[in-house]
C-alpha cells in the first residue's frame, strides 16, 4: 500500500471530493481518482459513495480512515522525532486537557516547555475523556491529561498522575448554602459533566452509596466558561475537583456547600496510545506534568 494513495483517500475523506482533494494536494484530479480505486480495489472494499454533491464514507470506509489517519501522524511524528534528536526542534504538541490540569499543573509546565521548545506549535483541545476518545485513537492526538472512565480501549494505556477530591459549589447566597449532607441536597438542580459517555454515571453511584435518588440533571456542558456562567447566575449546584476552589481566579465566583460525606473524584492520569512512542517534545511535556503533580496536596 503506497503512501501517497494513503494521503489522497484521507484528504478525500476530509474535503468531501476528489475535486477538493486534488485542489488541497495540488495533484491532478485523475490522480486522486486513481488512487482511491487502487486503494479500494487493494482492500476488495468500497470506501466512498459517490454523489452529485461529492463523496461520503462508506461504513467500511469510515473505519478504514481512523487507520490512514493514523498512519499519516505517526509517518509526521516520525520525522519530527528525528528533527528533534537533531536539534532542530520543530513540529507539533497536541494534547487534550480537562479542567484540572488546566488549573493545577498548567501554569508550572507551560513556561519550562516554551523554554526548551520554544519552536514547537503547541496546541491544547479542552475537555474530558469522551470529547477526546476518538482523536487519541486516531492518532491525531499525542496524549490526553484527566480523569478516565475504569474501562478504556485497549488502544489506549494510562498512567496515573495524582489522586483527587471534589468540592460541592454554588452561587454565593444560594438557599442550600447551610446544607451539611448530601440528604439535603436531593432535590437540588444539578450541572455535570462526565468522563463517561453517560452523564448520569457522574453523580448517581455517589448518592446510591448513601441510599439517595439520583440527582436531577438539569445541564450537561464541558466548558469552564459554562459552569462558570450557570452557577452564578442560577441556583444549580455542581460537584467540582477541589481545584476549582483554589484557584485565585475562581474561589471569590462560588460558595461551597460544605457536606459531611467524602467526596471523592476520578484521578487525573495521562493517556495515550498503547505501542506508540511520544515525540521528545511530547515526553517532555509529560515529564513536567509528572514533576508538577509531585507537589499537589488532595
Amino acid at each position: 500500500m503506497k503512501l501517497n494513495v494513503l494521503r489522497d483517500f484521507v484528504a478525500t475523506a476530509e474535503r468531501g471530493g476528489v475535486r477538493a482533494a486534488a485542489r488541497f494536494l495540488g495533484v491532478p484530479q485523475p490522480a486522486i481518482s486513481r488512487s482511491i480505486r487502487e486503494l479500494e480495489k487493494e482492500l476488495d472494499a468500497v470506501l466512498f459513495e459517490r454523489g452529485a454533491k461529492g463523496v461520503r464514507l462508506t461504513p467500511v470506509g469510515t473505519v478504514f480512515l481512523r487507520r490512514a489517519t493514523a498512519i499519516r501522524r505517526e509517518l509526521e511524528r516520525a520525522q519530527e522525532e528525528i528533527e528533534q534528536l537533531r536539534g532542530t526542534a520543530n513540529g507539533r504538541v497536541t494534547l487534550g486537557m480537562s479542567i484540572v490540569p488546566h488549573l493545577a499543573l498548567f501554569s508550572d509546565v507551560l513556561q519550562t516547555f516554551r523554554h526548551r521548545y520554544p519552536d514547537i506549535h503547541l496546541e491544547v483541545v479542552d475537555g474530558v475523556y469522551p470529547v477526546i476518545e476518538s482523536a487519541l485513537l486516531d492518532g491525531s492526538m499525542d496524549f490526553y491529561i484527566g480523569p478516565v472512565p475504569a474501562k478504556l480501549p485497549g488502544e489506549l494505556q494510562v498512567e496515573k498522575l495524582f489522586d483527587n477530591t471534589r468540592v460541592i459549589l454554588g452561587r454565593t447566597g444560594h438557599p442550600l448554602a447551610g446544607a451539611t449532607s448530601l440528604r439535603e441536597l436531593v432535590d437540588a438542580q444539578w450541572i455535570t459533566t462526565s468522563i463517561t459517555h453517560k452523564a448520569e454515571e457522574e453523580l448517581g453511584p455517589l448518592f446510591e452509596k448513601y441510599g439517595l435518588a439520583a440527582p436531577h440533571l438539569a445541564m450537561r456542558a464541558q466548558s469552564a466558561l459554562t459552569f462558570l456562567t450557570a452557577i452564578t447566575h442560577s441556583d444549580l449546584l455542581m460537584m467540582l475537583p477541589v481545584q476549582w476552589l483554589r484557584y485565585p481566579l475562581l474561589s471569590a465566583a462560588f460558595q461551597q456547600i460544605t457536606v459531611q460525606e467524602p467526596l471523592p473524584a476520578p484521578p487525573i492520569c495521562i493517556v495515550q496510545r498503547t505501542g506508540f512512542p511520544l515525540t521528545p517534545a511530547a515526553e517532555y511535556y509529560c515529564t513536567l506534568a509528572r514533576r508538577a503533580s509531585r507537589h499537589i496536596s488532595h
